[in-house]
């Protein structure tokens, strides 16, 4: 039976896609790993591959389709034997091949699925139900299934066409574990109440002069992002002002030797370091929100806002405590560049525990940040400006004054852990030469 070809998951929150452009037609024979097609999610345009080999028999989906849902069929492969003739006959609970698959929890990085040659090899062979029908399943939800000792006959897929993927098996019990502790129900809770309809609202406007700006997928996930996190997340926020002055006459000494080799530090690659060694400095707040627990992480995995047009992408600089000021420059600098041409792969810009915004450079002398779920916290950078301050002698003076806030998850980090991870920042920024220890 001819294989239906999905529209495929690129990340574990894509929903939907455009199917920007075909690498193949109608009749070309592809191998596993041939490109098939340019997809753009709400953040990249990627490339996707064919898993089998066959010849494409039909291209389900035009170039330019926008708002192609996951796991739509947006062709037809045909494998050896199998002919044109065959796809009008293909029935419902036909065949389906996709390169990846919404198989991993939100919480966690998407897992690769075996490649088909390995999984042919360690997969257990597909099991059957009590009639006899064969019951759908990935190689890995089936390899899952047999380490777990669970009864595929006994679990509802959720993938197409009722096959069964990883989510399904990730959280399964044996039956035994099942009738021992089986999960009380609970009300589902109430809707939250929703803004006025885009009917109403172009009503109010009705016989005013406006431009409709149709919604790209990137500005729809940032709005529903950030309607979740300011209606589930209880934030709360933390203000200091710091003074810059060694660290800009600091900056300026190193700038001078490293430019022989073309680095040149930015106030920004101090403020991530300087966050970097805070998260170590005050582990418990090195820390995420999952639903049920916190995450503590070990490294100090920072995210960092990079504003593009129509949106903006939070690229996350890993182990960020361990790199030296110049190894965070460059590759802030590549990963920048990279955010701005939608090149950036999912793994990129997710994950991280912590986060920075800095509008300091567009003039903005202090902000409050939202959070981006599940960070516990981020920091939102103004400014410096030279202002008159009180020395430490008593004497009135003028001092380069940043303007910082820390927006923080209450479910993650109390007021107290909060100020001293802040003053940690604070401390890091104020004495920069500790940061080069």
């Amino acid at each position: 039976m001819p294989t239906e070809i999905l529209m495929p998951a690129l990340s574990p929150t894509m929903e939907e896609g455009t199917l920007a452009k075909w690498l193949v037609k109608e009749g070309d024979t592809v191998s596993a790993g041939d490109l098939l097609a340019e997809i753009e999610t709400d953040k990249a345009t990627m490339e996707f591959e064919a898993v089998d080999e066959g010849v494409i028999g039909k291209l389900l989906v035009a170039e330019g389709s926008e708002g192609v849902k996951v796991n739509t069929p947006i062709a037809v492969l045909l494998e050896e034997g199998e002919s044109a003739d065959d796809i009008g006959r293909a029935s419902a609970p036909a065949k389906t091949k996709t390169k990846t698959e919404t198989e991993a929890p939100a919480a966690k990085p998407a897992e690769a699925a075996p490649k088909p040659e390995s999984a042919a090899k360690t997969a257990p062979s597909a099991p059957k139900s009590a009639g006899g029908d064969r019951i759908f399943a990935s190689p890995l939800a089936r390899r899952i299934a047999a380490e777990k000792g669970l009864d595929l006959t006994q679990i509802s897929g959720s993938g197409p066409h009722g096959r069964i993927v990883k989510a399904d098996v990730a959280g399964a019990k044996p039956a035994a574990a099942r009738d021992a502790a089986k999960p009380t129900e609970t009300a589902p809770a109430p809707a939250a109440p929703s803004g006025p309809s885009s009917d109403a609202v172009a009503a109010m406007y009705q016989g005013r002069d406006y431009e409709e700006v149709k919604l790209d997928g990137m500005r729809r996930t940032i709005a529903a992002r950030l309607t979740q996190a300011k209606q589930t997340v209880p934030h709360f926020y933390l203000r200091r002002e710091i003074r810059l002055d060694a660290l800009m006459k600091l900056r300026a000494e190193l700038n001078a030797q490293l430019a022989p080799r073309g680095v040149k530090l930015s106030v920004n690659d101090f403020i991530i370091k300087a966050c970097a060694l805070a998260l170590q400095a005050v582990p418990d707040a090195n820390a995420v929100w999952a639903g049920d627990k916190v995450l503590k992480l070990r490294p100090s995995d920072v995210a960092v806002a990079v504003a593009i047009e129509g949106g903006l992408f939070t690229p996350v600089l890993r182990d960020a405590e361990m790199k030296s000021l110049s190894a965070l420059s460059a590759e802030m600098k590549d990963l920048a560049k990279r955010a701005r041409d939608r090149k950036l792969a999912p793994h990129e810009y997710q994950g991280g525990t912590f986060a920075i915004s800095n509008l300091g450079m567009f003039g903005i002398e202090n902000f409050d940040a939202v959070i981006n779920p599940p960070h516990g916290a981020i920091l939102a950078v103004g400014a410096g400006l030279k202002k008159p301050v009180v020395g430490r002698d008593g004497e009135l003076t003028v001092a380069t004054v940043m303007s910082v806030t820390l927006s923080v998850d209450h479910r993650v980090i109390d007021g107290a852990l909060g100020a001293g991870l802040l003053e940690q920042i604070v401390g890091n920024l104020e004495n920069p030469l500790v940061m080069l220890a």
